[in-house]
């Protein structure tokens, strides 16, 4: 099954039906306060932007009815409590055809059990295998894991940057131990000293000792992967500032424009970034402008990834002709190859990770801050960065 995002929005115009439409609620869950709260915005823009779609179209016709959508949000803090209680609300109070999130590894962990149980599809970024399972049908991933990065893109660092001794600084919880142990198995895989680590609670702002104590055991490269993008904004700002001149490495989430913003363009200058996809697409630009002209600021990358992976629920909805049934329509999505979102053509990986193929994945990138903004100096597959 091929598809496009542009021929979606026709073909769902031409069925639009002239009887009047029902509601379909979709959910979300996500950080839409805090220092992830970047990340939570992404989300809830990618949604809104399919809803405005379909509903502009007149509906979505799925076994002969026509659907507007609607949207239930709720902020989980990037807290798994408070993003379990959301998930309960949109299970049983909402009655959510599908739930957007949630954001971070211990929060997928928390709810999982409670979307499987009532078979609801969940569209998430949680880097924990838990959300490839096989055990966990329902959920797919928008984003690349840590799990899937990792290797090709930190072989890149140390080949090309001569990285060494590496120093790191992780969330002191499910989704800080989990990417901790990914980075650290990487760097030491790809011959580099990945020892220097320290953890911190979430919130905290002042990482001038934990710093301290990391420059001290003589690392000359520092990797931001695991923390959040005003989290990170901070560490390079203060790493700058302790006369830190090594390697600041984001090997992994979106993060580089809220890293410049906090930390300024000079802390900034040479940062190595994980990019999502290759900024340059027009189908990029063409999302990234809209996201502006609707919200003003800058776009986070995750947006038009979880546009794409939205979009592919609503067709299979459409082939399996149920909205409910979600085992019809996780077997639609399967068949699905090909299609053509924003940041470029998506498919479906993961059977060598975890045995399943339920991972969204497009052509991604590394990319140096240079003048402000971050230029391709390596272009990604599953197996190699060159």
């Amino acid at each position: 099954m091929k598809l496009s995002a542009l021929a979606f929005g026709a073909s769902a115009l031409a069925m639009a039906s002239a009887a009047s439409a029902d509601t379909m609620t979709v959910g979300l869950v996500g950080p839409l306060s805090g220092g992830a709260a970047a990340w939570g915005s992404a989300m809830k823009a990618a949604i809104e932007f399919a809803a405005e779609d379909i509903n502009a179209a007149g509906g979505l016709e799925v076994g002969g009815k026509t659907y507007t959508i609607d949207i239930a949000a709720y902020d989980s803090h990037y807290n798994p409590n408070d993003a379990l209680t959301a998930v309960n609300r949109l299970v049983f109070e909402d009655e959510a055809a599908f739930i957007v999130g949630p954001l971070g590894s211990a929060p997928l962990a928390a709810l999982v059990p409670t979307t499987t149980e009532n078979k609801k599809i969940t569209i998430t970024a949680g880097f924990t295998p838990v959300a490839a399972a096989p055990e966990y049908p329902y959920s797919f991933r928008a984003v690349l894991p840590t799990e899937v990065y990792a290797k090709p893109q930190i072989n890149w660092v140390v080949k090309s940057l001569g990285a060494e001794k590496i120093g790191s600084l992780f969330p002191n919880d499910e989704t800080g131990q989990a990417m901790s142990n990914d980075i650290s198995s990487a760097y030491e895989a790809a011959g580099a000293d990945a020892s220097a680590v320290e953890f911190y609670e979430r919130g905290r702002v002042d990482f001038v000792p934990l710093l301290t104590r990391l420059l001290a055991q003589g690392i000359d490269t520092f990797e931001l992967d695991g923390s959040p993008p005003q989290t990170a904004g901070l560490l390079v700002r203060q790493l700058r500032e302790l006369g830190f001149e090594g390697n600041i490495v984001r090997t992994g989430g979106d993060a580089t424009n809220d890293i410049l913003a906090v930390a300024g363009p000079d802390a900034s200058e040479g940062l190595y970034v994980h990019m999502e996809f290759d900024g340059g697409l027009d189908s990029v630009q063409d999302y990234q402008a809209r996201y502006i002209e609707a919200y003003g600021g800058t776009m986070n990358a995750f947006s038009p990834l979880f546009y794409s992976n939205i979009n592919m629920v609503f067709e299979a909805m459409k082939a399996a002709g149920t909205i409910s049934d979600a085992d019809a329509i996780v077997a639609e999505m399967a068949k699905i190859s090909g299609y053509e979102g924003p940041a470029g053509e998506v498919s479906w990986i993961g059977e060598d990770f975890w045995g399943t193929k339920r991972q969204q994945f497009v052509p991604y990138a590394i990319g140096k801050v240079t003048g402000g903004k971050p230029e391709v100096v390596a272009t990604c597959t599953v197996d190699a960065c060159e």
